[in-house]
């Protein structure tokens, strides 16, 4: 999907969502960029009325994933998972995207460090040929309590499309898992442990922690600092998760499972990340704080859609519709301007002349945001 911008366009007869409020008009577009906002027109193409808001930015996806290793031991074709991926990213609005690729893996994971260099190429072949709607770049999500750890993030390290890596430690009895319970609930639900092998595999997770976790989180910080690659943490639970962050130089707190964290990451400047799921479900799935919650008390920066595409698009306007004091100017905030500013780029997430002209078309139906078209610099992708 070559997006090279084709000449001038112009659409009008629309609620344009701007950074600070919505102004019903139109925009012009030369050579992929944004060149001027004005009231409706007589020539261009008729949104009806509809809304136009920014392209979608989003920084934390684990879908790709689930095109790739549909069920346990099946590998789809890297090329096809990829198209596919990338067509359900573009069609929920996301026109930048950050693909999740996992670096630090336990015994009971089904796909390896091997997989993931697979996945991790076969999104630069698309991106080269022009066949994908959305621009994508790279996550690492580091699993810093991982043996592998620092041998999986060594491998990928200098691949240009690495742009921003997140620090987790998913053993039982802290951070997204404080509750060993949840934490029960969520394994033997997902691999069918007995309690017997539950409890050994929490033993080695623990140990493993224990021996890696602090020494991984400061190498990859310091290598990430050397790369210019952004930084998150995840799942801080408590003020000293937090502290540990920023003495490591961490700008982006995803996930914080507690008032306390987030409150701790809003004093120390962090940008608090959240899921689309939470939002849309009312809660987490794992017991943890809320997202609606952290919204209410202004502790919310970003919304990433993690697992499910479109709850992105649709957490922003539950928002919007939901919580006293969110405007739907500042919901879009969440998913466009906020996050491109986090992960460093300064040429889109917002309707201003001179940013790139990536668009969303979209109308609600009870309640639901229905996404029509989507530009990215200026070509239509969807």
């Amino acid at each position: 999907m070559n997006t090279v911008a084709l000449g001038e366009l112009v659409l009008t007869n629309a609620k344009i969502v701007l950074a600070d409020g919505v102004f019903e008009g139109s925009v012009r577009v030369d050579g992929g960029m944004i060149t001027d906002i004005s009231g409706s027109t007589r020539t261009g193409i008729d949104l009806e009325g509809d809304y136009l808001i920014p392209g979608l930015v989003e920084l934390h996806t684990d879908h790709l994933e689930t095109h790739y290793s549909p069920r346990p031991k099946v590998r789809w074709n890297p090329v096809a998972a990829v198209q596919a991926h990338d067509a359900q990213i573009a069609a929920s609005g996301i026109t930048t995207v950050l693909d999740a690729i996992r670096i630090g893996l336990d015994e009971q994971t089904d796909i390896g460090a091997d997989d993931m260099r697979t996945l991790a190429a076969a999104i630069a072949a698309g991106s080269k040929a022009g066949r994908l709607r959305a621009e994508h770049h790279i996550h690492l999500r580091c699993e810093v309590s991982a043996p592998d750890c620092l041998e999986s993030f060594e491998a990928m390290m200098d691949d240009p499309q690495v742009r921003l890596a997140s620090l987790m430690d998913h053993a039982p009895g802290q951070r997204q898992f404080a509750s060993v319970d949840a934490y029960k609930v969520y394994y033997q639900g997902k691999t069918k442990m007995t309690d017997a092998e539950l409890d050994a595999f929490s033993d080695r997770r623990n140990r493993q922690s224990r021996a890696h976790a602090g020494p991984n989180r400061r190498a990859l910080s310091q290598m990430c600092h050397d790369r210019g690659i952004v930084l998150a943490s995840h799942d801080d639970a408590t003020r000293d998760h937090v502290e540990e962050a920023v003495a490591l130089g961490l700008h982006i707190a995803e996930f914080p499972t507690t008032i306390e964290a987030a409150k701790a990451s809003r004093q120390a400047g962090m940008s608090i990340l959240m899921g689309g799921p939470n939002v849309v479900r009312g809660g987490s799935h794992s017991g943890n704080v809320s997202a609606r919650a952290l919204a209410e008390h202004d502790l919310l920066d970003i919304l990433s859609s993690d697992y499910i595409p479109f709850s992105m698009l649709q957490s922003a306007f539950s928002l919007a519709d939901n919580v006293e004091g969110i405007s739907l100017a500042k919901a879009i905030q969440l998913v466009t301007k906020r996050p491109a500013e986090a992960a460093g780029f300064d040429d889109r997430g917002e309707i201003a002349v001179g940013k790139r002209a990536d668009f969303v078309h979209l109308r609600v139906e009870d309640g639901i945001p229905i996404v029509l078209t989507v530009w990215r610099q200026g070509k239509r992708v969807i």
